[in-house]
């Protein structure tokens, strides 16, 4: 039969245990053993454990003092209950005394004692034993003991107490004691009920295995890693592998490919030398054959000829023959070729680059540290790239490519649709994730590298609708006035229009006049040809054409500042036409006379001009119109050259498009689609980032100007803001502004994502910025929260735009 107790064993003496204690690993030796290995270490603090050989500390009582394992004594106790009842045919009852009865027929579970007949009846029929538990001492009984038994119960040994169960436990004296001696000994002492005390170590018992149970799950997650990264070591080692090879067969290709042109090279060098030689030697055996024939002749006229038969060849052959030697003495008898052939290959400059080419790199990109950012907005049907560069866990910039880069855009709507990205890798440490979202709403973006998420990933992605222009079409009239010349929108929603009645008319939403701004006149704040505005916050910059200035006033018209006069220099003009602010606060003012672009600081400081005068791609006359494009890029609508052109805030030239009839206007929404106004062509012209013509929208009397006005919402209603939250996020709004009470005490206001909900805290000044980055997709929220103090949020009487 199989034991059913296979550690019932101690470890030392390798019998069963008799009195066992538990060491701090865990493992349990008889507690002799223990006072015979403590005294053999020579220690009486540390011990050793035979087994795994941890240390365990030894307490003050020695091994008496460690505890005692009694759920392993019990065991051994089972076991040697069931050996008996399995291997001995006779058993003595433990009941009779002088075994009279005869042997043991049953064991009493709940006694511990083996049963002869009489004393197994007397179990059956006693009034108190009725209940105890019996089995056969068979080995179906020995399998039922193990289950039945229960363990002893556990006295007093001091004296007195032999009868008392040690039910309480000094937690002061870490000792078991029975009822009598919570009231002697252990009177003053923290004494609880032992049901207490296990009740309390079972729930730590419980807490420690659901915390190992965690740390397993880590553990094993991390061994899954590092199996993971065995497996990438294997790639890496067979990809450097394959990079090694190829690069040597190259080399070895490019060294047999040189060895065949050096080879090549000499024999066509032979070859000609040769030839060269040969022809030469040809030539010299021709004379030499001339000259023997000469020679025999005239040898043989002078040894047989006669007098009058000499004297019949008049002198032929010595003419011949002086005149081929003649021929002899006009050539070179030297070779007209050298023998050497020298050659030169150099090989000790190559062996040594070869002995050192080639380097191994044990230091690793971190995925935590590698660094992310788009290049444009997320717009539904539209590419959408991802720059990628990876980093060392240091925070370096790491060169290599070759790493596994995985990009998806997940819908949090749509039933979580996913789009995969298309991976260029450079093989500089960069890589380009290209994705094409096919959903508009809420997205996560998850990059990962190698498996690993990188820094900022998830990361929130607000997906826009693309607009379809091509609908576009003729509205009805909002506001009537005199002579429209230009328009901007507030934040607000009020209207500003630049009139030929020489002010500016201010109209609310519904297309009601508010307000008048100035009136004719060459005074501050009065305008002649008002042609341009331009509105950041609550400040108005309107180029005053006629008096060749640009004006800066409030909202309401209070005049702030006036820059410019009449002329052609730095910081004059020749009736300005427009005037727009760069991300950077800068002004850009097209000077149309003088046919050029300046550029000023915000109080009208000159800082650049983009000279149209000059010839070719940099020539253009009489620019009007002003817009940029969501990179910065400054758009030109060239009245007198019928074209729109683009320049760098620097004021490099970059392309043109369009053949527009009169250009005046132009405006840009935040995908780079162009509104160009043509007054000569009575429409406005749609192009899209590419420059290409996509729609028309004609029938215009003389278009002047357009604007374009990104949506928004104030809510000043009442309620919890965390309602007003609710509402902004039903219609869609991504982002939301919070003024609070603190706004007037710090000058700042919170700015809120819709999407992750979180808020930070933005100075006042600084929140159009921030705005505008975000809408337009110059940066993400995690920009932002990089940049600006996370706001843990609060409930107040507060106004949201």
């Amino acid at each position: 039969m199989e034991k059913p107790f296979p550690h019932i064993t101690c470890g030392v003496c390798f019998k069963p245990y008799k009195d066992p204690r538990m060491l701090s690993c865990l493992h349990s030796f008889c507690l002799q053993c223990l006072h015979h290995e403590i005294g053999k270490s020579g220690s009486q603090q540390m011990f050793q454990c035979p087994i795994c050989e941890r240390n365990t500390s030894i307490p003050v009582g020695g091994a008496s003092g460690l505890p005692q394992n009694l759920h392993l004594g019990f065991e051994v106790e089972v076991a040697g209950y069931m050996s008996k009842m399995v291997n001995n045919s006779d058993v003595a009852c433990d009941h009779c005394i002088d075994g009279d009865n005869g042997p043991a027929v049953v064991f009493c579970c709940t006694c511990h004692q083996f049963l002869c007949k009489v004393a197994y009846e007397c179990h059956r029929t006693g009034r108190h034993l009725t209940k105890h538990n019996m089995v056969g001492l068979d080995q179906e009984g020995a399998r039922q003991l193990h289950t039945t038994m229960k363990p002893r119960e556990h006295y007093c040994s001091q004296l007195n107490h032999e009868e008392n169960k040690l039910n309480f436990y000094c937690e002061t004296c870490s000792l078991l004691v029975c009822r009598d001696c919570t009231t002697v000994a252990h009177k003053t002492h923290t004494v609880k009920e032992i049901s207490t005390v296990a009740k309390t170590h079972q729930i730590e018992i419980t807490g420690t295995l659901e915390d190992a149970k965690e740390v397993v799950t880590k553990l094993t997650g991390a061994m899954d890693e590092n199996n993971r990264m065995i497996e990438q070591v294997e790639i890496s080692k067979r990809n450097a592998s394959l990079a090694i090879n190829n690069a040597f067969e190259t080399l070895q290709q490019t060294l047999e490919e040189r060895k065949k042109t050096l080879l090549s090279e000499l024999e066509t060098i032979s070859l000609s030398r040769t030839t060269a030689l040969t022809l030469q030697k040809e030539q010299f055996e021709k004379m030499v054959g001339d000259i023997g024939h000469y020679t025999d002749m005239a040898s043989q006229i002078l040894q047989t000829h006669t007098d009058h038969e000499i004297v019949a060849l008049g002198g032929l052959i010595p003419t011949e023959l002086q005149a081929t030697l003649k021929r002899v003495q006009t050539i070179s008898l030297t070779p007209n070729q050298h023998s050497n052939i020298n050659v030169s290959v150099q090989t000790d400059d190559l062996t040594r680059l070869l002995l050192i080419l080639g380097n191994l790199f044990e230091f690793y990109f971190s995925p935590s540290s590698s660094t992310w950012m788009s290049t444009s907005v997320a717009k539904v049907g539209t590419r959408y790239d991802v720059k990628i560069q990876s980093k060392t866990s240091e925070g370096e910039e790491y060169p290599y490519g070759g790493v596994e880069v995985k990009g998806e855009m997940r819908s949090k709507t749509h039933n979580g649709a996913v789009v995969y990205g298309e991976v260029e890798d450079h093989r500089d440490g960069t890589y380009t994730i290209t994705l094409t979202p096919q959903t508009a709403g809420p997205h996560q973006l998850l990059i990962t590298m190698d498996g690993q998420h990188i820094q900022n990933s998830p990361n929130d992605l607000d997906v826009r609708p693309k607009h379809d222009y091509r609908i576009l079409c003729n509205a009805q009239q909002v506001i009537q006035c005199n002579g429209p010349r230009c328009v901007a929108i507030h934040g607000n929603g009020n209207i500003y229009v630049a009139s030929n009645d020489d002010c500016i008319y201010v109209f609310d939403q519904t297309g009601q006049l508010t307000n008048t701004i100035g009136r004719r006149g060459r005074g501050h704040g009065q305008f002649s040809h008002p042609s341009g505005i331009s509105i950041k916050g609550d400040v108005l910059y309107v180029a005053d054409s006629g008096n060749h200035r640009v004006q800066k006033l409030t909202s309401s018209g209070i005049l702030l500042h006036t820059f410019g006069q009449r002329g052609s220099g730095q910081g004059q003009f020749n009736e300005p036409m427009c005037v727009i602010i760069d991300f950077n606060n800068k002004l850009i003012v097209s000077d149309c006379n003088n046919h050029r672009i300046q550029i000023f600081n915000e109080n009208g400081g000159w800082f650049l001009t983009i000279d149209g005068n000059g010839s070719g791609n940099h020539r253009f006359r009489s620019p009007c119109g002003l817009a940029l494009d969501p990179q910065g890029n400054i758009h030109v609508a060239a009245y007198g050259t019928c074209t729109v052109k683009v320049f760098t805030k620097e004021g490099v030239y970059v392309r043109m498009y369009g053949d527009p009839n009169g250009p005046i206007g132009i405006a840009i929404d935040d995908e780079g689609y162009s509104f160009v106004s043509e007054c000569w062509g009575h429409c406005l012209s749609i192009y899209d980032p590419e420059g290409n013509k996509i729609h028309t929208v004609g029938n215009l009397d003389y278009p002047n100007a357009e604007s374009l006005k990104e949506a928004g919402k104030v809510d000043d209603s009442s309620g919890s803001i965390g309602r007003r939250y609710a509402r902004t996020d039903e219609i869609g709004i991504p982002f939301g502004v919070t003024i609070d009470f603190d706004t007037i005490k710090t000058d700042s206001v919170t700015l809120r994502e819709r999407n992750s909900t979180r808020q930070v805290r933005v100075k006042i000044s600084e929140l159009a910025e921030a705005v505008r980055g975000l809408v337009r997709g110059w940066f993400v929220w995690a920009d932002v929260e990089a940049k600006y103090p996370a706001f843990s949020g609060q409930e107040s009487t507060t106004s949201q735009e």
